[in-house]
């Protein structure tokens, strides 16, 4: 199930999702996440407007079907090179790092996210 129809709005609900990871979206985190919303956005008029949005529409899926979701998203943005994978990895890092600490459940989730990002790149179009 792919729910995003960018590039961009998919790369926003996986800094989502990691802010997510451990039950928790701390303050920190949410500045990160919308710091780098307007990294992925420049011309976004409302920035906090957009990211309460796309935290609706996390918040409203299923959290069973995460899981597909972000396989499928990747598989249908499969034009997009490693780098752009690679830097949205990093910016996971930034955020589960922003509260000062990195739990357990936060690790699990980068690291699964890293192993679809790696097994996307293997197969370049």
């Amino acid at each position: 199930m792919v729910v995003h129809s960018t590039f961009p709005d998919f790369a926003l609900f996986l800094y989502i999702h990691m802010a997510y990871a451990d039950g928790h979206y701390h303050p920190a985190e949410h500045d990160t996440v919308l710091e780098k919303l307007t990294k992925l956005f420049p011309g976004e008029a409302d920035p906090k407007a957009k990211l309460t949005q796309a935290i609706k529409v996390y918040n409203d899926l299923d959290s069973k079907e995460l899981p597909q979701i972000i396989k499928d998203s990747f598989k249908h943005f499969s034009h997009i090179t490693f780098p752009q994978r690679y830097k949205v990895y990093t910016d996971l890092y930034d955020i589960i790092n922003a509260d000062g600490k990195v739990d357990e459940s936060e690790l699990r989730a980068i690291n699964v996210l890293k192993d679809i990002i790696n097994a996307g790149s293997e197969h370049p179009r």
